[in-house]
């Protein structure tokens, strides 16, 4: 075998796993789309079809099935046979990347009982360590993060967001202050 043709065999099989995973969500998503339409699109009884406000909309979900199920059908076609548990294994292996998505919802939902700075230092902190860095420069540097964060969106940016419940059991000269700058 050449190089070429090696490193084809070794990537072949999870190329044809992703194929088939993103054909499948790729024509799932422009079906559900599709049942929405009538919900989502305005139509105006006085305009010609092509300026409808909806026109183009229906368009464009009508292209997402049309090459969304030529698109699943090719691709069946061509990998029938590894249709089956290398799929389910290669939803698993993209299904990992959910937990981060609930990292972060866990974070918005903490921010206003905890506050903005003390969640914000919390959470760089986990994520720094469920990564896998342990050291105390990596630590440290998490923390600076977050610190720069908050103090970049609450300063810079303006960004409002609610103190924490927390801060109500601080001395008010205090709570004043977490809640305005952090």
């Amino acid at each position: 075998m050449s190089g070429e043709q090696d490193i084809k065999a070794v990537i072949a099989p999870a190329h044809k796993r992703a194929e088939i995973v993103f054909a499948v969500v790729a024509f799932a998503g422009a079906v559900a789309l599709a049942t929405q339409i009538q919900t989502q699109v305005t139509w105006n009884a006085n305009r010609p079809f092509f300026n409808q406000p909806g026109f183009w909309p229906v368009m464009a979900i009508m292209g997402m099935l049309v090459f969304g199920a030529a698109e699943l059908v090719l691709v069946l076609r061509r990998h029938a046979r590894t249709v089956g548990e290398s799929v389910s294994a290669e939803v698993a292996n993209w299904a990992r990347s959910l937990e981060f998505a609930l990292w972060f919802m866990a974070y918005v939902i903490i921010v206003p009982y905890a506050g903005y700075l003390p969640s914000t230092l919390a959470f760089t902190t986990a994520l720094t360590l469920r990564l896998g860095y342990r050291s105390r420069r990596m630590l440290l540097a998490a923390l600076a993060t977050g610190f720069v964060t908050v103090v970049f969106f609450k300063s810079f940016l303006a960004a409002k967001i609610p103190g924490g419940a927390v801060y109500e059991y601080l001395p008010a000269a205090l709570r004043n202050f977490m809640i305005l700058n952090f």
